[in-house]
Parts: structure tokens; sequence; C-alpha cells
């Protein structure tokens, strides 16, 4: 995963998800299902910064499906206010296309880490270290 193309992927899109929001609460008087997206909708590039921090590789992972599982709710609320009549067919396409794409750099950085092979250890304690020759 390209760490810093995906962050601003993540935050194009919170963008568009959060200026969504203000026009469902503001001008279409829409707060439950709205605020649920924009939960969903940000919390993507959340857990992506979240990531960044991640002790090891297994806490890394977690918050890469974590952030996955956010695409896929932010994806089931657009589609239920599409279908609703709150949102337009261009808004939904518009916000839709930015979903499915980092759902699908998501799900290719959780399927390489699964099978990427363990890497050793870096930093090796003296220690630990065999003398030299």
């Amino acid at each position: 995963m390209d760490n810093n193309a995906t962050k601003t992927k993540s935050r194009q899109f919170a963008v568009k998800i959060t200026q969504l929001y203000k026009h469902l609460s503001h001008n279409k008087k829409e707060y439950v299902m709205s605020e649920q997206l924009l939960r969903a909708g940000t919390g993507i590039g959340a857990n992506l910064v979240e990531a960044e921090c991640a002790a090891n590789k297994n806490d890394f992972l977690a918050k890469i499906q974590e952030a996955l599982q956010k695409c896929a709710e932010t994806r089931y609320w657009l589609e239920i206010l599409s279908e609703s009549g709150f949102i337009t067919e261009f808004e939904f396409k518009n916000c839709i296309e930015g979903c499915d794409e980092l759902r699908k750099i998501l799900f290719y950085t959780i399927k390489n880490l699964k099978t990427a092979p363990a890497s050793p250890a870096k930093n090796v304690s003296r220690e630990t270290q065999k003398p030299g020759p």
C-alpha cells in the first residue's frame, strides 16, 4: 500500500463525505443516516492514520481491516440514502467511486499482508548476537 497516496485519497474522500453530510443535514434536514455516513466515511482515514502508529504487523493489519469495514459501512449508507431519495444519482455515483477505489486498495493491502512471509527482526540486541570471527 502506498501510504501517502492512500492517505491522500482517504482524506479527499472524507472531505467529500463531510460536504455531503453538510448538504444532507442543512438542506434535506436528514440527521440520523447522514451522521452514520459521516462517522463511517471519515473513519476510513482515521484508521489509516492509527495504522501508522501500529506496534506490530498484527496491529497494523487490524487497523487496515477496520478501515475496510468502514468502507463497507459507508457504501451501505450511501446506498440507503440513494434508494430513499435523499441523494441524487449524481451524488451517489460521485461518492461511491471513491469509496470503491479505497475498498479495493485496502482489500489488496490486507491480502498482501496476510500472504507476505514474516520478516526477520531487524533490531537484534547485542546480547543475542554471536561474536564475530
